[in-house]
């Protein structure tokens, strides 16, 4: 897996609006800002999804989307600003910096050529949620993601994290949330969402880390990049997420000897924010 610090440009959200945003990397020695619990909590995560479309008419895909707005994803809503029915020449270097590099064939080659002849680009913006929504939400991002590849997306980015898949990768994480929905098993959805909407390892100061699992009401996980090779920290934090979710954070972080931290590389206003703070495992 290739690490590199990824970021969002402009990726400010707040009352008045939003910046669409384009991966690109930046010095992994980039200062921390102090944040404390109390600030962290007046943020509230929300999605941003990109879609991608093969022709100039972007009518089909915005259509698509308002009624999927109307029919179950309620609090979405399609950006008018800056989406549009001509090609964006920066996709194919954003899409490049954002494909998941942990699941094995996550994307193919007819993915990335999908991205570099796309004509149209669409913007569907997700609500403000509260930590007990973050669940209910994100499988509520996976259905409309299926609706929009139904309709002819060809290619989907999620940049509140920075991370794309695949198509038929994007399908197998719908097919999974769905099954996870059926069961009632609410682990497993978060599980689900965690996968589909971060992105996991990037390289932070001594530390590889994740970043968007406030898209799941999680805090990010930081492991010492001593711990082992990058697909056994990201098994570690895979671990963690799990634990926390299953145990509890406090319990979690007595049982690892970690800590919890307010300190974040990202400003309160940049969607990758995670106001739920990050648990940094000792070593």
């Amino acid at each position: 897996m290739k690490l590199m610090r990824r970021t969002l440009l402009g990726s400010l959200w707040a009352m008045i609006g939003w910046t669409p945003s384009l991966a690109t990397e930046t010095s992994p020695d980039t200062k921390e800002e102090t944040t404390t619990r109390e600030e962290a909590s007046s943020v509230k995560p929300r999605h941003v999804l990109c879609f991608l479309g093969r022709d100039s008419d972007l009518s089909r895909l915005s259509e698509a989307a308002s009624q999927a707005i109307g029919d179950f994803a309620a609090g979405f809503s399609v950006d008018e600003d800056y989406s549009q029915g001509e090609p964006d020449d920066r996709m194919s270097r954003s899409f490049d910096v954002c494909w998941d590099r942990v699941e094995p064939d996550a994307w193919s080659a007819a993915d990335e050529q999908a991205v570099a002849d796309h004509q149209s680009v669409l913007y569907v913006l997700g609500p403000s949620m509260e930590q007990a929504e973050t669940v209910k939400v994100s499988m509520v991002a996976l259905r409309l993601i299926e609706r929009m590849i139904d309709v002819g997306a060809v290619a989907v980015k999620g940049e509140s994290a920075g991370i794309a898949h695949g198509l038929d990768r994007w399908r197998a994480l719908i097919r999974q949330g769905a099954e996870a929905q059926k069961a009632g098993d609410p682990l497993a959805e978060q599980r689900i969402g965690r996968l589909a909407f971060a992105k996991r390892p990037l390289s932070a100061l001594g530390y590889l880390e994740s970043v968007g699992f406030h898209l799941v009401g999680l805090p990010e996980v930081y492991v010492s990049d001593t711990a082992g090779s990058e697909r056994q920290i990201v098994a570690i934090m895979d671990t963690v997420a799990d634990e926390i979710a299953g145990q509890g954070l406090e319990a979690t972080l007595k049982a690892r000897g970690a800590s919890l931290s307010f300190k974040s590389t990202y400003e309160m206003d940049e969607f990758k924010f995670n106001p739920y703070g990050t648990v940094k495992l000792a070593g």
